[in-house]
Formats: C-alpha cells, sequence, structure tokens
C-alpha cells in the first residue's frame, strides 16, 4: 500500500513538472561565411566571403552549454530558444578557420539574427 501511495505521488509529481516545452516562435537564426577565400586578391578582383557549413555551440552567461548544432550546408540556422541572454560559440576544428564569439539577447516573439563570419586564414 505504501508502495502504491508513493509510485502515485511520483508520478503526480512527475507531471506536474516544471519542464518548459520548447519555444518555437522565438530564438536565434542567421548565416555563417568563410573568407578571404582567395590566395592573392588583387585590385578590381572580386573574392567574397563564401558561405560555410559550421558547428555552433549556444552557451548561456555562465558558461553552460545551450546546445550544440551544425549548420545546413549553405551556412544558414534557425534554432529555437527561450529568452534570455546568450553566447553564440563557433566551433573550429584546428586554429584556422576561426571566428570570435557573439553575445546576443533573444525577445519574446522574435528571432535574433547572427552573422558568424569565420577567418579562413589565407593571406
Amino acid at each position: 500500500m505504501i508502495r502504491r501511495i508513493l509510485l502515485l505521488s511520483m508520478l503526480v509529481l512527475s507531471a506536474c513538472s516544471s519542464v518548459q516545452p520548447t519555444p518555437t516562435d522565438n530564438g536565434v537564426e542567421g548565416q555563417v561565411f568563410i573568407g578571404p577565400m582567395c590566395p592573392v586578391v588583387q585590385e578590381g578582383q572580386e573574392c567574397p566571403d563564401q558561405s560555410y557549413q559550421a558547428t555552433l555551440t549556444v552557451n548561456s552567461l555562465t558558461g553552460e552549454r545551450i546546445v550544440q548544432f551544425q549548420t545546413e550546408k549553405n551556412g544558414t540556422f534557425r534554432i529555437p530558444l527561450a529568452p534570455g541572454e546568450y553566447v553564440l560559440h563557433p566551433e573550429s576544428p584546428n586554429v584556422m578557420p576561426f571566428a570570435q564569439e557573439q553575445p546576443f539577447t533573444v525577445e519574446a516573439g522574435k528571432f535574433t539574427q547572427v552573422i558568424v563570419n569565420y577567418d579562413s586564414g589565407i593571406r
């Protein structure tokens, strides 16, 4: 009898937990680029940055990992997040390519736009 009461209590408490569903109407979105991509750029010759598939990590301001993900092949991403302040950490497979961390804020009902620019190391 006591086991049944304990089991029932645990089921009721787990049903009332504070786990929140993943938000769908706010978060962060953007695109990742890498450049320069030309070993020698001459005046009058264009050498635009290219889209880049990368692994990105969203951390809290205290450094706790919230989510890690890979962008699409064209570098785009859209990640739902709860409103709050975060830091986007671009992962680097080696010393290069490299991109700086970017703090960002998610507001309710909005997707924050972020552009990530990796330095290819080509000079």
